[in-house]
This record gives structure tokens, sequence and C-alpha cells, in this order.
């Protein structure tokens, strides 16, 4: 096969993976295997678990519980926790440090309002935060995409020191987030089911956004608990003091977690990373001036 015959194959492929998630009833099927994930039907449990480890070749040499059949639910495997000392935080003076476990999607500058989706695709960072007045303020700023494969460990920790004050869910589609989407999908990140998390820090406000994916069936925070699906926004306070580091939520099946600081932080990521680069949490992904 010829390399233009491959790419029209792959671009075929992207098409219609795509479009598949057009049709299907994106909600329902997130709500119908929820319910079986949280199953603690010895059954049902062993046999989602089982053939999920299987296929994604999961070992539990860093994790607290190392046999499958310690889990209570699909759920419970899924959320699973790291064994104490399992990630090492980064210390480094006004670092900013990995969220999660993953790869780089995308990470760079806020171009006054519009953020990096994915080569050619550009969305704005107020219909992200789901606050023109919160995009205003993150204008010319800076951000970082780490996307967590169905393999990773799936909890979302603090990239910083803060102050959570405010969350707001918003309901929305749920397209998966992989590459193939972002690269199809206008505004992906933005009409995704998401969780924006707005802290206090010495940078000023920062935020870290939870953004839902295809099957995924819940999104849960240290804060909020974990949060019901509604037609509408749900906004909360909070005055919830977090380290670098400090466990900040969960998916109960995969996703994005998008970090964004302010322009005031003068925020310089690693040149090392770029789209593709593979991360853990705790990892240092850039520091500030502040």
């Amino acid at each position: 096969m010829s390399l233009k015959q491959q790419i029209k194959s792959r671009l075929t492929k992207a098409n219609i993976f795509t479009t598949v998630q057009h049709i299907i009833p994106q909600q329902k099927l997130s709500t119908a295997v929820g319910k079986l994930a949280s199953s603690t039907n010895p059954l049902i449990k062993k046999t989602f678990v089982h053939t999920f480890a299987k296929a994604y070749d999961i070992h539990l040499d860093e994790y607290q519980r190392k046999q499958l059949d310690e889990y209570e639910s699909f759920n419970d495997f899924f959320t699973r926790e790291l064994a104490p000392n399992a990630r090492v935080i980064d210390n480094t003076d006004n670092g900013i440090a990995s969220p999660a476990d993953g790869v780089i999607s995308q990470i760079g500058h806020i171009d006054h309002d519009q953020v990096l989706q994915a080569k050619g695709r550009l969305y704005e960072i107020g219909h992200l935060l789901a606050s023109h007045e919160d995009g205003r303020y993150f204008q010319n700023g800076n951000f970082a995409t780490v996307y967590l494969a169905p393999s990773n460990y799936h909890r979302v920790h603090m990239p910083f020191d803060g102050t959570l004050v405010r969350t707001r869910y918003m309901p929305g589609t749920l397209f998966s987030v992989n590459n193939t989407t972002a690269d199809g999908v206008l505004d992906l990140f933005a009409r995704n089911e998401r969780l924006v998390c707005l802290f206090e820090t010495k940078y000023g406000m920062t935020a870290v956004v939870m953004v839902g994916a295809m099957i995924v069936a819940g999104i849960e925070t240290v804060a909020t608990g974990r949060l019901s699906r509604g037609q509408g926004i749900q906004e909360q306070t909070h005055e919830l003091v977090l380290k670098k580091g400090d466990e900040l939520g969960r998916f109960y099946l995969g996703s994005t977690a998008i970090v964004i600081m302010p322009e005031g932080a003068g925020t310089h990521w690693l040149d090392e990373l770029q789209h593709g680069s593979v991360v853990q949490m705790g990892q240092l992904l850039g520091t500030t001036e502040q």
C-alpha cells in the first residue's frame, strides 16, 4: 500500500470513528455501563475486571491491592489507589506537577483566548470554563492537557499548592478524548461533560478542568463527592486547602485533565514536553516566575 493510500485509509477510519460517536446514545450508554461497573455481583465484577486487565495489560505492582479479586467492583478497580511512595511529587521551587499519569495531548500558551486542541483546531478558554469572565482572566495564560488512557492510574492530583474556592460542573457530550477524536470533533473539550476546579494560589487564580469522555460514568472530587448528571450548570463554593500532590478527584472510566495558569504567573513549560510525551502524576511539567 502506498503512503497516499495509507493516509487515506487512516483518515477514513478516523471519520468513521467520529461519525459513530455522533450517532450512538452517549448518555444512555454511559448510564448503562455505569450500573454494570458499580455492580458488586461476583460474576459481573470478575468478568469486567479480569477482561479489562488482560485487554490493557494492567499489572498491579505499584498499587496498594495486588490481586484483581481484591477489588469490590469494576469502578473500585478502575479508581485503584497507588501504593505509598509509588510516585515522587516534584518539589522544585515554583514547579507545576503533572496532575495525572498519561500523555501530553497539547501544552503551551493560550493565544489571547484560544487554546490548542489539536493541529489546526482551537477552542475558546471561556467556553471550556463555562464562564466568559473566567475566560477573560486566563487570556494569554498557559495550559497543559494530559490524556488518561484506559490503562492509566485514574486519580487526579494537585499540580500546585492552592485553596479550592469554586467548582463548576457542566453537562455535555461524551465523545472520546483520544487523538483521533481531538482531530475530528470541533470544540471537543469545551463541549464534553466537565468539571472546572478554580483555586486561589500564590500565582493568582488557577484552574484544573476534568473532562469526561465516552462511557465515562462519573466524575468525583474530594470537595464535591461524586457528581450527579443534570440538565444545567452546577456551581459550588469551597474553602479547601490542598497541597501539591494531594488527591483532587477521580474519573470513573477514562478522560483528560487540563491545567490552566494565568498570564501573570509567567509559566514556562519544559522544552522536552510536547504532543505525545508520556508523563506521570507528580512529574515536573514546568515552572513559574513567581
